[in-house]
């Protein structure tokens, strides 16, 4: 049976700083709608559920990722996950340029977590936190251009 990677969901505390954030990266908004009902409770498995949501996607078209904002029930504030915590932690770009990327990325208050490395002069990369506390991994490869 043939699988496919749809999206990755982020549930954040404010989609519009978010969508800015990620479409200053270079993705672009797909869609907007804002869902509830029935199906949404069944979907989601939270009963009652109300959520503004968007979907962007990378430029080259393969990646997606989905954002929502909870209007009901309200957001649960964590702490903001660590990058050895089991479970989902963090979405990955490859970029043209890291430190432009950077640059961006600290126009919305974000910042490497600590620096960028150099892996063997393959990639430059670095881990930062996005709005919401996201973990994001931008990794630029040095073999090419």
């Amino acid at each position: 049976m043939p699988i496919r990677l749809e999206n990755v969901g982020i549930a954040v505390r404010d989609l519009e700083a978010t969508i800015a954030f990620f479409t200053d990266l270079g993705l672009t908004v797909l869609g907007r709608d804002e869902v509830s009902g029935e199906w949404a409770s069944t979907a989601v498995g939270l009963d009652g559920n109300h959520a503004k949501i968007a979907v962007l996607q990378t430029p080259d078209g393969h990646g997606q990722i989905e954002l929502f904002e909870y209007i009901h029930p309200d957001a649960i504030e964590t702490e903001p996950t660590l990058p050895n915590e089991i479970g989902m932690h963090r979405v990955a770009f490859s970029v043209d340029d890291i430190d432009e990327s950077l640059a961006i990325a600290a126009r919305h208050g974000c910042h490497p977590l600590r620096g960028v490395a150099n892996y063997q002069d393959v990639y430059k990369l670095t881990y930062l936190r996005g709005p919401s506390g996201i973990l994001v991994m931008l990794a630029q490869d040095l073999t090419k251009g």
